[in-house]
């Protein structure tokens, strides 16, 4: 599949770092990813009839992502994240509430655009309310339905999630992709063991929701990936890191598109972390458009 079809569903916003503004949201950044890794993107999302709102969709186009599908809703603002980094890098999050990309609202183009897709990205911040959480959900069903893959992306920010969104976003999926920091709080919301070593941890969640795919990235020391044939372990990739923002985001497009592309497993993941580590590399959370 040289040349594949995604759909990614969710926030669309604006990072709010100390030296100003950046665009961003999980599934915007996969999107960016996706694109310059040779996808055909859209997205499925909402913004304010405002500069901000404009200036995401100008970037997302810029970047060859289809944008039919983001929606304009008067009256709301563009979502917008207030961000701090410590010293490694890592960020705190303080996630604005009442932003357009809540405020979803489900259409044929959007049931269109999924069944004819060849994967659908999903995270659970962009389902925090209920309006955007139906709409999300009645996509992945449509994608399920079709029999396509639904790669889902934990994103667990306080206070926007519980247990009953976490298992019910992973029971729609059919590839998890997480971090060994979310892993403690997914297996407990889903009743599932941690334990040692992780990968049982990973195993577990695979069967028990039937997946075909868990992926966890483990920060410096790499990823870890399991199928119900392979455990594959990938050691981080050595780098120099400004700030890790979008890092997830890059690992998981890689991830996706070297999946559907029939690669190795191995070679996908370590193409992944490569493409973290250099993400890590540089302040942003996408590459330039091309």
């Amino acid at each position: 599949m040289e040349r594949p079809t995604i759909v990614s569903c969710g926030e669309v916003l604006w990072d709010l770092f100390p030296e100003g503004p950046r665009f961003g949201g999980a599934p915007a950044n996969f999107a960016c990813h996706a694109a310059v890794h040779g996808a055909r993107v859209y997205i499925v999302s909402a913004v304010g009839d405002d500069e901000r709102g404009r200036d995401a969709v100008k970037i997302l186009a810029g970047y060859g992502i289809d944008v039919d599908l983001v929606q304009i809703v008067a009256g709301a603002k563009t979502g917008t994240v207030g961000i701090e980094l410590d010293a490694r890098g890592k960020p705190t999050f303080t996630i604005h509430e009442d932003s357009a990309w809540d405020q979803l609202a489900w259409g044929a183009q959007i049931e269109s655009r999924v069944a004819s897709a060849d994967a659908v990205y999903f995270g659970t911040l962009g389902q925090r309310d209920a309006r955007s959480r139906a709409v999300i959900g009645r996509a992945i069903d449509v994608a399920a339905a079709a029999g396509t893959p639904r790669i889902l992306d934990v994103n667990l920010r306080p206070p926007f999630y519980d247990d009953g969104l976490i298992c019910e976003s992973i029971q729609r999926a059919s590839i998890l992709k997480l971090s060994d920091d979310e892993l403690p709080e997914v297996c407990a919301a889903c009743g599932v063991s941690v334990g040692d070593p992780v990968e049982e941890a990973l195993h577990r969640l695979l069967d028990a929701f039937t997946l075909d795919c868990v992926a966890m990235t483990q920060g410096a020391e790499g990823a870890t990936l399991v199928t119900a044939a392979e455990r594959i372990r990938q050691p981080g990739i050595e780098t120099t890191v400004r700030d890790t923002v979008g890092a997830g985001d890059s690992f998981t497009a890689a991830l996706l598109l070297g999946m559907l592309r029939g690669e190795p497993l191995q070679d996908v993941l370590r193409q992944a972390c490569t493409t973290a580590a250099e993400i890590c590399a540089q302040t942003g959370a996408v590459p330039s458009p091309p």
